[in-house]
Formats: structure tokens, sequence, C-alpha cells
């Protein structure tokens, strides 16, 4: 994985410097939770500039969180992949979508969240995706 310089010895500090942005979570939002796998797929609902999702997508390619690839659709295109240590992240971001359905006004999580964020099936629906997301992993290698 690629490193960046710390700003502390702080753990979370280190994490926060970069998944601390606007926009890096949500990126890996679409790409754990939703099948957002190409440039435009990502953020939509949030309307990200376009020079700004670059910017994200190459960040998370450098630090080796995802890959990226030509698309076997269209070879002039690509594709992006959680790697392993984006794929740790999907516990976390799950319980942030948990906590924020709980203490913000939203009403209901989106329709690939709902299953993940129920509290009464949440762990199991957690390991399921991540197998999956593995498994994509692992025949992609």
């Amino acid at each position: 994985m690629g490193t960046l310089p710390l700003r502390s010895g702080c753990p979370i500090a280190a994490s926060l410097d970069i998944l601390g942005d606007r926009w890096t979570l949500l990126v890996l939002r679409d790409l754990l939770l939703g099948d957002s796998r190409r440039f435009g797929e990502f953020a939509r609902e949030e309307s990200i500039a376009t020079n700004v999702l670059s910017d994200r997508l190459a960040r998370l390619v450098e630090l080796g969180l995802i890959e990226r690839s030509p698309d076997p659709e269209d070879g002039r295109r690509v594709i992006y992949r959680p790697l392993a240590p984006a794929i740790e992240l999907l516990p976390i971001i799950v319980e942030l979508a948990g906590w924020g359905l709980r203490h913000t006004a939203v009403d209901a999580p989106p329709p690939e969240m709902a299953g993940l964020v129920d509290r009464t099936d949440r762990r199991r629906a957690v390991e399921r995706r991540t197998r999956a997301l593995l498994r994509e992993l692992e025949a992609s290698s």
C-alpha cells in the first residue's frame, strides 16, 4: 500500500489523511456497496466534479486501496475494483450509514444499503458482501 506523510502518530489522524475529505468515502461507498465500477458511475447522486473524482480515484489507486484496469467490454475505458484494504473498510462504512440513519434527518438508506444497515442482520450481510467482493477480487487476479 502506498503511504502518505503522517501529520501525527495517531492512527485516527493517519486514517483521516486518506479517508477524511468530502468525497473519498462516497467513492468507496459506491465501489463497495453499489456496483459502480466506471468513472461516470461514482457519486452520481452527489454530482461530484469530474476533476475531483479523477483526483480521488487516482489517489486511491496510488495508495493501493483500489485498482484501475482496462474495461473488458470496451478497452478504451477503465474499470475500478476494490483491493483488500478497501474491502476491510466495508464494516466501517456500514456502521457510518447506520449511525447516519439513527442520528440525522435521513429517513431510509438507499436500496443498495438497505440490507446492510438493518441492525438485526448487519453482521451477516456485511460478511456476505465482503466474501463476494473478495471472490470478485480473486477472480480478477
